[in-house]
Parts: structure tokens; C-alpha cells; sequence
């Protein structure tokens, strides 16, 4: 009888998971006045009871340790309509901030205009997860977009996509 664990292949496991949609958010915060933020996908609800929200992070992140240091962040859930947004927050080294609208939450944190949703949170926790960090923010704040509602910002199999499958 063979042995039924074996070494997983990070190509393997990335494809694998790529199977799974999620929705993309950005990540921001500010400190001294610096603006801050990156795209996330890893992002999902914790607890109802207190407001929990939770992302996933790189551990060699160049945003988050400055994020920590604010200890509050903000989720920008993206519409379809944020492509663009949701590349240019995921170059490392990049000018994030080059063109994007955004207003300050009851926080202190940036809100990107035409984010479909926000939440202000405060950061609760922080776990070491093998190459990640995964950070628990309580919700402190809920803001809803006033513009009239669109899909969200959707990625599925290595590409974004809409609730009707075709690609963006």
C-alpha cells in the first residue's frame, strides 16, 4: 500500500486553489500621512459576535508592517468596474496611490471611490501561517458605496471574471 501524503508542488496547490472564486479587496491604511495598501483575495468574515473580518498577507509584505504599525486597516471591496484598481494596488514598489480617488474613513483609513463596500477595522490578532500572516481586524465602522450597486470584482483560474463567467 503506498503512502498517501507526498509533497504538494506550489504550481500544483496554486492551480488547485485557482478552482475556488473569490472576490478582490484592497487593503489600506495610513500612517504619518503616507497612504498605504495592496490587493487581496484572501479575505473572509470571522465571527458575527464581535465583528470579525480576516486577510491573509505575504510575511515579506512591504505594506503590512506599516499597517501594523497603524494597527487599523481598511477593506475595499472592489467592483467590477476596478480592474485597474486591483492591478495597480498588486505591483510591488509601484505608485499605488497614482490617480485613485479616495476620502478618509471614521478611522483614519483611505476609502477608494467606486469600492462596491467598507469596513474600518481595528487589528485584533495576527497568526504566523507558514509563508503568511493572517490578521484578524474588528469591525469598527461600515460604509456603503453610494453609487448605484454593480457586480463585484470577481477572480477565478488566474483571471477576473463577472457572476455570468465571462472575463472582464
Amino acid at each position: 500500500m503506498s503512502d498517501p501524503v507526498h509533497a504538494i508542488e506550489p504550481s500544483r496547490f496554486r492551480e488547485a486553489l485557482g478552482h475556488y472564486a473569490s472576490g478582490i479587496t484592497v487593503i489600506t491604511s495610513q500612517l504619518d500621512g503616507e497612504p498605504l495598501g495592496f490587493t487581496c483575495q484572501s479575505f473572509y468574515s470571522v465571527s458575527m459576535n464581535p465583528p470579525l473580518v480576516s486577510f491573509s498577507v505575504m510575511s515579506r509584505s512591504a505594506s503590512y508592517p506599516k499597517i501594523r504599525q497603524a494597527g487599523r486597516f481598511a477593506v475595499n471591496i472592489l467592483s467590477g468596474d476596478q480592474v485597474g484598481i486591483s492591478d495597480q494596488f498588486a505591483r510591488r514598489g509601484a505608485d499605488k496611490w497614482r490617480g485613485v480617488e479616495w476620502d478618509e474613513s471614521p478611522l483614519g483609513n483611505p476609502l477608494i471611490g467606486g469600492s462596491l463596500h467598507w469596513l474600518d477595522c481595528d487589528i485584533h490578532a495576527e497568526h504566523v501561517a507558514g509563508d503568511h500572516l493572517i490578521v484578524i481586524g474588528e469591525v469598527k465602522a461600515l460604509i456603503r458605496q453610494q453609487a448605484p450597486a454593480t457586480q463585484p470584482l470577481l477572480y477565478f483560474k488566474g483571471q477576473y471574471c463577472n457572476l455570468g463567467g465571462l472575463a472582464v
